[in-house]
């Protein structure tokens, strides 16, 4: 088994739902085709280099993924086809990884991408405690003068 390397540019003008369409039919081929999709990042909408099909604009996406030669052949006889498809790359990232080490890469992927959205949470937590916390004491400090006036009143 081989992992690859696919970025995908895609018509910008595209509605989200035919979008997303696209990318679980591209998503069914690799797991048709025995292959582990590994990431699928979208870079979103990007200036183009150059104009292709009358277009300045692309979406970008960049799929990782391990399978066999054939898969690529598969997957990239279906970006063929589609319209919505204005190019794509393929490239081969490593040679000889087995099936059970890119399953491994995939669940280190997912573990850390978890516990960057818990450090996020607990950031917003924090910076959300900090917040209500702040006018409590600025509340606290415009009392302590008023209170300190009080006492000096007083004691004249």
């Amino acid at each position: 088994m081989r992992k690859y390397e696919t970025v995908i540019i895609s018509d910008p003008d595209l509605q989200d739902q035919t979008r997303a369409e696209l990318f679980d039919k591209i998503r069914n081929i690799i797991a048709r085709e025995n292959g582990i999709l590994l990431d699928c990042d979208e870079w979103g909408s990007k200036k183009l280099a150059y104009e292709i099909k009358k277009k300045l604009r692309g979406y970008y996406t960049c799929l990782t993924y391990g399978g066999t030669g054939d898969l690529v052949k598969e997957l990239e006889r279906n970006l063929r086809l589609s319209d919505d498809i204005m190019k794509f790359m393929t490239i081969l990232l490593s040679d000889n990884v087995t099936a059970e080490s890119l399953e491994q890469e995939l669940a280190d992927a997912k573990e850390a991408e978890a516990a960057e959205e818990a450090a996020k949470a607990e950031e917003a937590a924090q910076a959300e405690e900090e917040a209500e916390e702040a006018p409590a004491e600025a509340s606290e400090e415009a009392e302590a003068p008023a209170e300190e006036a009080e006492a000096a009143d007083t004691q004249e």
